[in-house]
């Protein structure tokens, strides 16, 4: 049942649903109708039979004859019950006599009676009875409940309709747009209609969508070509060498060009690696976060610099220091940020680690070069590289920026660049601070 209603149109099941509803409510109204119309005909005839009592016993109280007239009958009895007014018996019981001179409405044969006791002139006490026919009654309390319970449905179904026309009517942008979306040419956006409601935001929202969609699958592409072109170079000199090595019977320029070969390779899988690592990054894969202490791992990082590297020297004003990230996230971002500034110091590299309530930064100083102001935005890129002194001879992927600013973004940080004190360039990591981190 409920995949049978899943598979209907939004039309139908509004209109449905409104129908249904109208119908509950109408049915529901209908029975408190009919349930009141018993005792509403019943009141009307006690009012009317009300009515003609007063003047009687007013005429029988005077001496007065009778002055009634249909469909109210008037009758004047005895106390025992007995007609006194000549007419012939009302085959009212004992009983009867009883309630009508306690003032309460007796119903009988198809008659409703009213009575009141009222003084002769000549002092005896006198009953006078007002009747009126209940014909029909039965049958006007069973139809009319009938017809209301028609009306009730007719109700739905004139209201099903109504509301089947009106959410026809108002699909009919949406249909339009479906028309424009299934039409759009590449690089299009739909047209906003005029009116601000919820049709111009969902328009708004789509054409939002579409723009994230286009710049998703132009980096895509450029993320591809520029993969395919940095997988080249390598590839291409490891073949070429190969090749060298297999031609040429010297054993030492064949060690000489494995050797070449090797540095190639392992160029070739840091590029991989590193290619991967953004892939998954892209795809959203984020390890859950931890509190990592940074200046522990900063010292880590330091040790594990390969040897021949520029003096490296960590400086703290805290002991520990606490972040909101993944351990290997951390070790990413401070082994690239560590080898890009041995690949281009001079003889010093400075660490520091500064905390503060809210967050932690960890500093990378070197006395190299710089980067100039132009390009320290771009050097976070992909495959992005500086053409002069600091990118000669370097031997990077244009990948390990790339790689910390992502880590580092994904976590709510920022990386930035900048000019440290020694002329060389400075990147400053922030990372939010880790609210179960021991102080």
């Amino acid at each position: 049942m409920i995949a049978w209603w899943r598979g209907r149109t939004l039309q139908a099941r509004i209109t449905v649903l409104a129908a249904t509803i109208t119908l509950v409510c109408l049915l529901g109204l209908a029975a408190l109708a009919a349930s009141n119309l018993s005792p509403r005909l019943i009141g009307s005839v006690d009012h009317e039979l009300t009515g003609a009592l007063g003047p009687a016993g007013a005429e029988v109280s005077a001496g007065r004859p009778l002055s009634g007239s249909a469909p109210v009958t008037l009758r004047v009895l005895d106390i025992a019950g007995a007609p006194v007014d000549g007419g012939t018996p009302t085959g009212l019981s004992a009983s009867d006599v009883s309630a009508l001179k306690a003032g309460q409405p007796v119903q009988r044969d198809g008659a409703r009676y009213l009575g009141t006791v009222v003084s002769a002139p000549d002092g005896a006490q006198r009953l006078v009875v007002a009747g009126a026919g209940l014909v029909g009654f039965a049958a006007a309390v069973h139809y009319g409940g009938v017809w209301l319970v028609v009306v009730a449905i007719a109700g739905a179904l004139v209201a099903g309709f109504a509301t089947w026309l009106v959410v026809r009517l108002s699909l009919r942008p949406v249909a339009r747009m479906r028309g424009s979306v299934r039409s759009l040419p590449p690089g299009a956006r739909l047209a906003l209609p005029d009116s601000h409601d919820e049709l111009r935001a969902l328009a708004e929202e789509f054409n939002a969508l579409l723009e994230r969609q286009e710049q998703a699958s132009d980096r895509l592409r450029r993320f591809t070509g520029d993969a395919a072109h940095e997988l080249r170079s390598p590839v291409a000199s490891i073949r070429v060498q190969a090749e060298v090595a297999v031609t040429n019977p010297d054993p030492e320029l064949a060690q000489e060009t494995l050797s070449d070969i090797l540095t190639e390779a392992e160029r070739l899988s840091s590029l991989l690696d590193g290619l991967l690592s953004l892939a998954r990054s892209d795809a959203g894969e984020v390890p859950p976060a931890s509190p990592v202490e940074l200046v522990s791992e900063v010292r880590a990082a330091v040790a594990r610099l390969p040897a021949g590297a520029p003096e490296t020297r960590v400086s703290t004003a805290v002991a520990q220091a606490w972040a909101s990230a993944a351990h290997a996230e951390v070790e990413l971002v401070l082994d690239n940020l560590l080898r890009n500034a041995c690949r281009y110091a001079r003889g010093q590299i400075v660490v520091s680690v500064l905390a503060s309530r809210s967050s932690v930064r960890v500093v990378v100083d070197d006395d190299g070069p710089g980067i100039a102001p132009e390009h320290r935005e771009k050097v976070f890129d992909r495959f992005y590289r500086i053409a002069d002194d600091r990118a000669r001879s370097s031997g990077g992927t244009g990948l390990g920026l790339a790689m910390v600013a992502e880590t580092v973004r994904r976590r709510g940080g920022r990386v930035q660049v900048g000019e440290s004190p020694d002329g060389g360039a400075r990147f400053v990591v922030l990372w939010r601070a880790a609210a179960g981190g021991e102080a």
